[in-house]
C-alpha cells in the first residue's frame, strides 16, 4: 500500500502551513451519569492502533510529495480530577480546542474527560482535519468502540536514508508530470471562467488594527428531535440534506453572506469514501446557488439544484480538482494568496451532513452516552485571516439515538462577533423553520427567558 499522500490531502496540509492556521474536528459526548474511566481508556488505546496512528511526514524536496508515517508521539488520554459545573462545561471544550495539535510533528489528536460535580461526564476529542474527515473519523470512533483495530504498518518517520528518500520522490514527481500538464491548462481555462468571481453583496471591510491578534470564532450546538427533523422537512417538500441546506441559507442571510443579487451559495460536502479507503479527506463538493427567501416556506428550489448539482459534478468534476498537481510546485507567497479562493469567499457556507452515525460512535466507554455532536474549529486563527478569506459560516450535522446535532461556526468581519449573536440568528433561523432545539450549547443569559418558556434547556443548567 502506498503511504504517499493522496493530492488533496497534500493540498489541504499545504494551505494550512501557508495560512498558519489549523483547522480541527472536536468530537463531544455528554453522559449525565458517572462514564467508565476504563471503558474510555480502552477506547483511546483501541484509537491509538486503529487508523488515526499515523502522521504526515515533510518530502525533502521542496515539491515533493508527502507521506504518511506511524505516529510515535501520540498523546496521553488526560483526566480532569476536579469535577467541574455543567455552567463550565462549553468553557472546558474552548481549552481543549485549543490543544495544540500538529498532524506533521505530532500529536494529532487528544482525548480528554471532565467529570461534573452533579455525578455527570463530558468527553472532548480534538483532532486535525488533516487526518481525517468527519465520515472518515466516525468511522475511526466506531472501530475503536467496537474493539476493531484495523492497524496499517505504516513506515517508522525517518525510515528512508536521505538519497533514497529524494530519489523515491523525484521518481514520484516525473510520474506526476502528465498530472503537473494537464493543471496548467486547467488553471488557464479555470482562470479565464472565473475571472470576474462571484460578486458578494458588498466587499469585505479594511483591517484597520490587531492583524495578528487570534480570534476565537463563535461556535453554536443544538440538538432536535429526529423525527420531527424529518416531518419538517418532508412538509416542505425536502429531505434532511436540503433542510440543512435551507438553515444554513437563512443563516446567511442573516449574516449577509450573500451574492450581489441577493442569493446564498451553499457549498455541500460529498462523502466519496470506499472500503479500505487511506485518505484522510475523501470528499468532494458541490455548489448551489437558492434564494434564502423561499428556503423556508418550499425547499423543493434546494431540492432540485442539489441533485442538479450532483448530475453534473458526474458529468463534470469541480473544475478546482485537476489543479492539484500544481500545488506541491507553488511558492509559499501564492498559496497564501489562493487561501481565499480555495474557502470559497466572502459568500460561502458551508453545509456538511454526516448522516446517520454508527450507534457505536456513541460509546465511548463502552455505553451510550446521552448526547453526541461533532464540531468544526479554526482554533488560534489570526484576525488578518479571517478578514483576507471574508470570514466564515459552516454547518456540520448528524444523526445518533433519535436526536439531529447541528453545530455552527461563524464569524463575519462586518458583524458583531459572539456566541450570543450566533445563538439569537441560529434561533431565529429555527424560528423560520418551525423547529424547536430541545438542547443547546452554550445557551446565552441573553436568551435565558426565550430557553425557559420553550421546551428548549441549557444543557450546562
Amino acid at each position: 500500500m502506498s503511504n504517499v499522500l493522496d493530492l488533496y490531502d497534500q493540498t489541504y496540509i499545504t494551505f494550512e502551513r501557508a495560512a498558519e492556521v489549523t483547522c480541527a474536528l472536536q468530537c463531544v459526548w455528554v453522559y449525565n451519569r458517572a462514564i467508565d474511566i476504563d471503558g474510555l481508556r480502552q477506547f483511546h488505546r483501541h484509537l491509538q492502533q486503529g487508523r488515526l496512528s499515523r502522521r504526515i511526514e515533510r518530502s525533502p524536496l521542496p515539491f515533493g510529495r508527502h507521506r504518511w508515517v506511524a505516529a510515535n508521539d501520540q498523546s496521553d488520554l488526560e483526566i480532569v480530577e476536579a469535577p467541574r459545573a455543567r455552567e463550565e462545561f462549553d468553557a472546558w471544550l474552548g481549552e481543549q480546542a485549543n490543544t495544540p495539535l500538529d498532524a506533521e510533528h505530532g500529536p494529532g489528536w487528544h482525548l480528554a474527560v471532565v467529570p461534573f460535580t452533579d455525578g455527570g461526564a463530558g468527553v472532548s476529542l480534538v483532532i486535525s482535519h488533516c487526518l481525517t474527515d468527519g465520515v472518515g473519523l466516525c468511522e475511526a470512533l466506531t472501530d475503536a468502540a467496537s474493539g476493531r483495530v484495523d492497524l496499517i504498518n505504516w513506515p517508522a518517520a525517518g525510515s528512508r536514508r536521505r538519497w533514497q528518500a529524494l530519489r523515491e520522490d523525484a521518481r514520484q514527481t516525473a510520474g506526476d508530470i502528465a498530472g503537473i500538464g494537464r493543471a496548467v491548462v486547467a488553471a488557464a481555462r479555470f482562470a479565464r471562467a472565473h475571472r470576474g468571481g462571484v460578486e458578494p453583496a458588498s466587499p469585505p471591510p479594511a483591517l484597520s488594527a490587531g492583524a495578528d491578534e487570534p480570534v476565537t470564532l463563535p461556535t453554536a450546538t443544538i440538538f432536535l428531535d429526529a423525527d420531527e427533523w424529518d416531518a419538517r422537512a418532508h412538509s416542505l417538500g425536502g429531505t434532511s440534506n436540503t433542510l440543512l441546506a435551507g438553515v444554513a441559507a437563512r443563516l446567511a442571510q442573516r449574516a449577509g453572506r450573500l451574492t450581489a443579487d441577493g442569493f446564498a451559495t451553499p457549498s455541500i460536502p460529498v462523502n466519496e469514501r470506499t472500503a479500505g479507503d487511506t485518505r484522510a479527506n475523501a470528499i468532494t463538493n458541490v455548489d448551489i446557488t437558492v434564494d434564502p427567501g423561499l428556503a423556508a416556506t418550499d425547499l423543493r428550489e434546494i431540492r432540485a439544484a442539489t441533485k442538479q448539482a450532483l448530475i453534473r459534478h458526474q458529468e463534470v468534476p469541480d473544475q478546482r480538482w485537476p489543479l492539484l498537481p500544481l500545488v506541491p510546485l507553488l511558492p509559499q507567497r501564492l498559496i497564501r494568496r489562493l487561501v481565499g479562493v480555495a474557502t470559497g469567499g466572502t459568500t460561502n457556507v458551508v453545509s456538511s451532513n454526516l448522516g446517520a452515525v454508527n450507534r457505536a460512535a456513541n460509546r465511548p466507554d463502552g455505553t451510550d452516552a446521552d448526547y453526541f455532536a461533532m464540531k468544526s474549529l479554526y482554533p488560534g486563527v489570526p484576525k488578518a485571516i479571517m478578514h483576507g478569506i471574508g470570514g466564515a459560516l459552516a454547518l456540520l450535522s448528524g444523526r445518533v439515538n433519535g436526536q439531529v446535532f447541528v453545530s455552527v461556526l461563524a464569524y463575519q468581519p462586518d458583524r458583531p462577533n459572539s456566541n450570543d449573536v450566533l445563538w439569537q440568528d441560529l434561533s431565529s433561523a429555527l424560528s423560520d423553520f418551525s423547529l424547536t432545539a430541545t438542547t443547546c450549547w452554550p445557551c446565552p443569559d441573553a436568551v435565558a427567558d426565550q430557553a425557559n418558556s420553550s421546551d428548549l434547556y441549557d444543557l450546562t443548567a
